[in-house]
């Protein structure tokens, strides 16, 4: 592995992770290996319609039980009673309690198993407070109920954590995607006999046959024909690779236009792709063991409404008050304490952000890493299809007689090399027509062996051939197809005179540099980490003008990378496309993947660029920090409430008590605040 730096002064910024990271999705995100194709996805949809479900039921619930609670009768002033009024709201507020409050009372007893206080803990402690107090006032504790407070509670808890889990996009499936890479049958040579058997029932040292085009079912070595294959989704090397008799294949590769034989070498655990997902299966686990933000505030929060609560109750009692007056107190206290808007402060931004980036390019499969995009200070590019176009194109040709002009040139080395199916024949035909020339006929087309082709065209002979051909008959190379940049140079030969010559390279794409510049400019250190070889990298590194460039890397060493990173004190993205990339992207704090590669790495990564745009990532830091700034502004009105309302609900303040009626109001107030501070999110992101 070849590391390169152009920056030798390196300015470290040591920001530390809060305890923010991996949000709820990452609870869904690893799998057991014999697990890999399990519904895990519909795990995640079956809790998304669970909430749907209890949000509802527990809506419809909810206008009955406003309607029968004096307190609220005596707010908007009208009334409702008839004989038993007060079983009534006990018995629909019981099944609202048990039905709707479910999720919470059995996230409370998660948390506390876990030792874990969070967001479940605060709502049900808050419930089962409300709960309890007020079954005592139906049958006969002198006081004023609180089953509208606890109805209210439940219904908007119950959609924050619906629109929430919509947002997140649910649990990775990165793993069933890997496995999905391999075909499920190989083709068993038997003699002269072909037989179709399953891929799990390969052993060492049997010969299997690949058709055209097909994947390659297990790591093995070629024992006869020859082809190219395409390896880029594996080791992210660009070029398809040529495999002839003696070299190895790896399993979930894709070969090219002819059919090959190959003697497994190794199957199963031991394949390199199980070591991919391996890896993947590592860095997922040890990823997901944080909190987020809201969690952090609801644990404090639970803390301080049971301490006030209790301090609240020993002191009225204390002070010589009756048991009814400080329990309503006690209970006041504690029911105020769990804020409404607490549970709509993030999910409302979340949902938010989730839309807006989405019509702008980017998935946001993890809330907890997109919000920590704002703390990237070193990002590792894959080059092959997220720097670079990630295909074989013409980069320049010229021709070198006056007797024919460029386009000619190009026009007739095309016709020769449709005959071939050489990536980089592909490439030329391609520009061919795309510029609209009209190919001719080709008579006498042979293949030189690993020196080109030739044929004849209208009666001459024409040849494409490599720099090596040149040199063994002694034909000068003109200067101007010299070239220190990463490109691969064909000459084209009219009746053994060079007329002429094609440069190829895997173009880098147009947004790439304006999008380094703005990464650039927000302080970060650019890296490059690729499959590919030591002279296309510093090319494009020396284009781009990036901090450093890594060659010639493999995907374990990928991680290694951003591990090292990670020990030098820098929060690090990556960016990549191929299953290679699979295992840095999960290592990464944030992983963000190229819409353009493969399922996998869109699946491992935190964030999905659809356009495959590296400008869209420019965007992703931006919309991250507005996204953050909103939910630290969002939770600091939520719980502002809190603060005001807590000491006054206590009754200790002379004069200055508030009654729950008073309560409601204030709570209702910081719930549309937040609402609309997280409405003013959409119009900075589009703006």
């Amino acid at each position: 592995m070849e590391k390169h730096n152009h920056d030798h002064h390196k300015h470290h910024h040591h920001e530390h992770d809060t305890g923010i990271e991996k949000s709820h999705s990452s609870e869904h995100q690893t799998i057991n290996k014999s697990d890999h194709q399990h519904g895990h996805h519909d795990h995640h949809a079956m809790m998304i319609e669970d909430f749907k479900k209890r949000f509802w039921i527990s809506l419809v619930l909810t206008v009955p039980i406003l309607a029968l609670s004096h307190m609220i009768q005596q707010l908007i002033g009208f009334e409702i009673t008839f004989f038993g009024d007060q079983y009534v709201l006990f018995g629909l507020s019981s099944i609202l309690f048990f039905y709707g409050g479910w999720p919470f009372l059995k996230g409370l007893w998660d948390e506390l198993k876990d030792k874990n206080p969070g967001m479940m803990t605060l709502i049900a402690v808050a419930i089962t407070v409300a709960y309890v107090y007020s079954s005592a006032v139906v049958f006969g504790l002198e006081g004023m109920d609180f089953f509208w407070e606890l109805a209210t509670l439940i219904v908007i808890m119950l959609l924050g954590h619906w629109i929430e889990m919509k947002s997140v996009m649910g649990a990775s499936r990165a793993l069933e995607l890997l496995v999905q890479m391999m075909p499920s049958e190989a083709h068993l040579v038997q003699g002269d006999q072909i037989k179709d058997i399953k891929v799990d029932q390969l052993k060492k040292e049997d010969i299997i046959l690949i058709k055209a085009n097909e994947k390659i079912p297990a790591d093995g070595t070629v024992v006869d024909g020859e082809s190219h294959l395409d390896e880029s989704m594996l080791t992210g090397e660009s070029k398809p690779v040529k495999k002839s008799k003696g070299d190895q294949v790896i399993g979930g590769s894709v070969n090219g236009s002819q059919s090959i034989k190959v003697k497994v070498s190794k199957t199963g655990k031991e394949s390199y792709l199980n070591k991919v997902i391996t890896l993947v299966e590592e860095a997922q686990k040890a990823k997901s063991k944080t909190q987020n933000l809201a969690n952090i505030a609801a644990r404090w929060l639970t803390f301080i409404a049971i301490g006030a609560g209790t301090i609240t109750l020993v002191t009225w009692i204390s002070l010589g008050k009756p048991l009814d007056f400080a329990l309503e107190r006690m209970v006041t206290v504690m029911v105020i304490s769990c804020p409404h808007a607490l549970g709509l402060a993030i999910p409302l931004v979340v949902a938010i952000s989730t839309a807006v980036s989405a019509s702008k390019g980017l998935l946001i499969r993890n809330r907890t890493a997109f919000e920590n995009a704002r703390k990237i200070t070193a990002m590792v590019f894959d080059k092959t299809g997220t720097l670079t176009e990630g295909k074989f194109g013409v980069s320049r040709y010229e021709s070198l007689t006056d007797d024919i002009d460029k386009e000619e040139l190009l026009a007739f080395a095309a016709s020769l090399e449709q005959q071939s199916e050489h990536p980089i024949a592909q490439g030329i035909v391609k520009v061919a027509k795309e510029a609209g020339l009209t190919l001719k006929k080709v008579e006498n087309f042979e293949s030189l062996t690993a020196k080109g082709i030739q044929g004849k065209i209208d009666g001459q002979n024409w040849k494409v051939v490599s720099p090596g051909y040149l040199k063994e008959n002694n034909i000068n190379i003109p200067e101007q197809a010299g070239s220190d940049a990463a490109e691969t140079i064909v000459f084209v030969l009219l009746e053994e005179k060079l007329i002429g010559f094609i440069a190829l390279s895997d173009q880098i794409r147009e947004e790439s540099p304006k999008a380094i510049e703005t990464l650039r400019e927000k302080g970060m250190k650019l890296y490059m980490a690729t499959g590919d070889n030591e002279k296309t990298a510093k090319a494009v590194s020396d284009k781009l003008g990036l901090d450093g460039y890594y060659s010639e890397v493999l995907p374990h060493q990928k991680v290694d990378i951003i591990k090292k990173l990670q020990k030098e004190g820098h929060f690090v993205a990556m960016t990549g496309d191929g299953v290679n990339d699979a295992p840095a992207l999960a290592q990464a704090n944030v992983g963000i993947a190229v819409g353009s590669g493969t399922d996998v790495a869109a699946e491992t990564a935190d964030i999905i660029l659809v356009n495959s745009n590296p400008k869209d990532i420019a965007n992703l830091v931006l919309f991250g920090r507005a996204t953050y700034n909103k939910m630290i502004q969002n939770l600091a009105w939520a719980t502002g409430y809190n603060a005001i309302a807590l000491p006054l609900a206590t009754g200790f303040i002379p004069g200055l008590v508030i009654s729950p009626a008073i309560g409601a109001v204030f709570m209702s107030l910081s719930t549309i605040i937040v609402a609309i501070n997280a409405q003013l999110l959409k119009r900075k992101m589009k703006s």
